[in-house]
């Protein structure tokens, strides 16, 4: 059976854990309606980089 033969450090693990925190959503000012939308996405208007890209 696989067995450690040291102890892992604290900062060992704590350099090892770094990605695992929880981030906050990356949110924009849409100029085009004039709203906050997540990046990436398509705002609640419809609109996507300043353009129509889905009716309702």
């Amino acid at each position: 059976m696989a067995v450690p033969a040291r102890r892992t450090s604290k900062a060992k693990k704590g350099k090892r854990r770094t990605h695992k925190g929880i981030k906050s959503p990356s949110v924009s000012f849409d100029a085009s309606t004039g709203e906050y939308r997540m990046s990436h996405r398509i705002s609640l208007k419809g609109y996507y980089k300043g353009r129509k890209v889905l009716e309702k």
